[in-house]
């Protein structure tokens, strides 16, 4: 039994090695996804010559949508996105993107919701990811069953990030 136990050591080991360099690899890929996503929406801006709003901005208005919700639900639903979500709001107000109204009930919260101009904003990241979805598994040779199997894995890795955080595991 002993000899056994020992030759299952360095299996053992080496799997962590190997879950561990996989779950730091798609850290990085998660960071480096996010930022791309970003540049792509940036440059797509920055080819229709719209230079009033950054990329931060326009995803912000996509996720927003025909929604109306305050600053705190956009961070709970996952719609904060690595910059001051408040400064962020404050800037597509001042702009004429947003449509921001007080609370009847609670007079701290403020409520928003796109304007005509932020709506177009919002169709142009939809029209973007729309054409996207046109090539996807041709050029990138992305199918809808490995999106599928990333999304899954993704929701999972969601969950026990927020089990870690909500259990303090």
């Amino acid at each position: 039994m002993t000899l056994s136990t020992a030759a299952e050591a360095p299996t053992l080991e080496n799997s962590n090695k190997i879950l561990r360099e996989n779950y730091l690899q798609g850290l990085i890929l998660i960071e480096r996804l996010h930022r791309q996503l970003l540049d792509v929406i940036k440059d797509e801006f920055d080819r229709q010559g719209k230079t009033d709003i950054n990329s931060v901005q326009a995803l912000l208005l996509f996720n927003i949508g025909d929604s109306e919700m305050t600053a705190g639900e956009l961070r709970s639903r996952g719609h904060y996105l690595g910059s001051n979500v408040s400064y962020n709001l404050k800037k597509l107000v001042e702009s004429g993107y947003i449509n921001h109204q007080r609370s009847e009930m609670d007079r701290r919260s403020v409520r928003v919701c796109l304007t005509e101009t932020g709506r177009r904003v919002s169709d142009q990241v939809n029209a973007l990811f729309d054409r996207q979805l046109k090539s996807v598994e041709e050029i990138g040779g992305i199918s809808k069953d490995d999106l599928a199997h990333v999304n899954k894995t993704l929701f999972k890795l969601e969950r026990f990030w927020t089990d870690q955080i909500r259990f303090r595991l």
